[in-house]
Parts: structure tokens; sequence; C-alpha cells
């Protein structure tokens, strides 16, 4: 849950644990928390949490590694450079569970199987980080999220890295990712056009929480299972959006084939323009963002900032800027021919293919007229 949540939850918190060496009681149970996808786009991939129980010390605490204050300085700026800190916070089981049976989004619990020693030790360094500047963490999408350091918590009972990622590997995170915007078209036009190469590695990094439940159904440590429970704590609804062709590629198509049958020169350079705008952002972010996940973007070889100038230079510079052009989306044509989100961009391919081309009085199609 990538939500602001209020200081006064932990205020609260502290209501309810004595001291940060409370010793808990052999009814002890600890379990991990996989909270479905929700409506928003910091939902969109799930949230992970962690349950300490002690009913003979009434004790019954969330933490949380998914919040952020809405209220920090350059908020927008923070977030897009990739320093914006996120932080732990901790709630109560049922405050916590109350916003997710509000939002009716499933929540399953995996109960574990630690001996005391490990539980007293694991609520130890939570709460020694809850109270310390360890509760804070520079957010990174894919190296460090809710899952990541609650995956490091309980990694770290252990001599060595006990949770292994046990989903397929061989796909890239971008395949991976996919899925997870389908009917949300808008989202995953604007994720896969601002994301860059990293995205194209293999999906090795435990990351989403749902990889994270697999993991730990399939762990044993010293030949026994570590979920010795698993329950729906919240059932959720299943959400069904329904069809809109705003929401689609169907708009995308549209848009631009009106832009193609207007066919004059002053909406192809506008358009161009655009295009290489939207470049001249992904390279500027690129340079700026130390989100590893937007580096090398090779989109802007389809929206390509060179484009910009289009519209301003004289006949001569423009020839040569179209035949760059061309040359570059040329390029990311190929480089574009193994990629999940081909047919995603392929309108907006066709669609510079073809005014370059007529800008540079080629008639792609040979039937069509000369642009007006």
């Amino acid at each position: 849950m990538l939500k602001k949540i209020l200081l006064l939850s932990l205020f609260f918190f502290k209501s309810i644990v004595f001291s940060q060496n409370q010793q808990l009681s052999q009814n002890t149970q600890v379990s991990v928390f996989t909270c479905d996808r929700g409506q928003e786009l910091y939902s969109t991939f799930g949230h992970t949490a962690l349950r300490i129980q002690d009913p003979n010390n009434n004790l019954d605490v969330v933490y949380n590694y998914g919040c952020f204050d809405f209220r920090t300085e350059n908020f927008y700026l923070k977030f897009v450079k990739g320093d914006l800190q996120y932080y732990m916070n901790a709630t109560s089981f049922d405050d916590f569970i109350l916003e997710y049976k509000l939002d009716e989004r499933k929540v399953i619990e995996q109960t574990l199987n630690l001996p005391l020693i490990k539980k007293q030790e694991l609520f130890d360094s939570l709460n020694k980080s809850l109270f310390s500047e360890e509760r804070y963490y520079t957010y990174k999408f894919i190296d460090r999220n809710c899952t990541t350091m609650i995956a490091e918590k309980i990694n770290g009972l252990f001599d060595k890295k006990e949770i292994q990622k046990v989903d397929d590997t061989s796909i890239s995170y971008r395949s991976l990712l996919y899925p997870y915007f389908e009917n949300y078209f808008w989202y995953k036009l604007g994720i896969n056009i601002v994301f860059g190469a990293k995205t194209d590695y293999k999906a090795a990094q435990l990351f989403l929480p749902i990889e994270l439940l697999h993991s730990l159904d399939k762990l044993t440590i010293e030949g026994k299972p570590l979920v010795i429970k698993k329950e729906v704590v919240v059932q959720g609804a299943i959400v069904r959006p329904k069809f809109s062709i705003i929401n689609s590629i169907y708009f995308i198509i549209v848009f631009l084939l009106i832009v193609l049958v207007i066919n004059k020169t002053v909406l192809f350079k506008s358009y161009l323009f655009f295009c290489g705008l939207l470049g001249l952002v992904l390279c500027l972010i690129g340079l700026y963002s130390e989100h590893q996940e937007v580096l090398w973007n090779y989109n802007a070889l389809l929206f390509n900032p060179l484009l910009l100038i289009i519209p301003f230079v004289k006949e001569k510079i423009k020839k040569k800027v179209i035949v760059l052009g061309l040359i570059c989306l040329l390029v990311y044509s190929v480089v574009m021919l193994t990629k999940p989100h081909l047919i995603l961009l392929l309108p907006f391919i066709i669609t510079n293919l073809y005014i370059l081309l007529k800008l540079n009085d080629r008639n792609p199609l040979r039937l069509l007229s000369f642009v007006k």
C-alpha cells in the first residue's frame, strides 16, 4: 500500500507497544500479508505488510514499508529523481484491514513457522527500525520497495538468504509487468514509454508482492515449510472495468488516422514537434533521475528530440533531419521486434514513418496525394 498514512498512526502504535524490549509470549504469531491490487496507479502491483500478533500481551500490529508523505517538499521532483524517502509505519490490525475491506481488495495471510527466539528477534528489529532513522529508505521500483524490505527483514533471521524468487526468471521485467495494466491503457502506454532498457533485463529480482507470496509458499527451512497456515483475510471483489474506446488503443489509432487523413503540413509538423518534445523529456528524465528503470530509454528513437526543430528550420536542413529521423526510426523498429510493447507503439511507428516520408516528398502509399 503506497498511500499517505498519517503520523497519528505512529502515535497509536506507541500507545499499544509497551517498549522496544517487550518480551513476546509463546502464543505469538508472525505472518505476511499480501494485498491485491487497487484501482489507483500507486496500488497497481499490490502491497506487502508484516503482522505480529501476541494475544497474551494484547498486541496485534501490522508493519508497513509502503508509506510516503505528499507534504514532502518538492514531492513530484523527488519522486521523478528517485530520491523520495519512503518510510516504515505501524498500525493496528483492525485499522490496516479496514482500509482493504472498504476498497474491496483481497488480502491473503501466510503465518510463518518461526521459533519464539526468531519472532522476538524480528519484533525487536522492526521496533528498532520504527523508532530510528532506519524507518526511512529511498524507494526504488524494482530494487527497494515494501516487498523487498520485508523479504530482507525475514532473510535477516537466517544465516543465508533463504527467500529466493521461484517465479519465472526467463522473462523480462517489462513482460512481467505488462499484464498488470490490462484495462488500464493510458497507464500501460505511459509506463512503457517512460521505462528504459533495464526493464528488458531478465526478471531475476523478487520485487512484486505476489512473487513473495509464491516464494514463501515453497520455502522450507531445515526441511520444514516456512508457511504453516494460509488464509484469505479479506475476500475482495473482482473488478472488471467496462470497455471504453477512450481507454484503449483504438482511441490512439483513430486520433492518428485523423491526423493523417487531414493531410496538412502544419498538422504534421505540429505532431512531430510534440513527439520531439516528449523525446526531450525522456532524455532529460534519464539524465536527471536516479531510477535505473528510466535510463537508456530507446523510446527516444521514436519520439526523437530532433523532430522538435523540423517546423523551424530551412528546407535543406529539414530534409537532413528527416533522414536522421528515418534512420533512428528504422533502428527503433528493429529493437522493438522482440519487445512486448511493440503492438502498443506500432501506431506511432507507422504514423511517424508516414509523416516523415510525406514531408520528404515521398508518398509512402503512392496512391495518396502529396501533402497539401
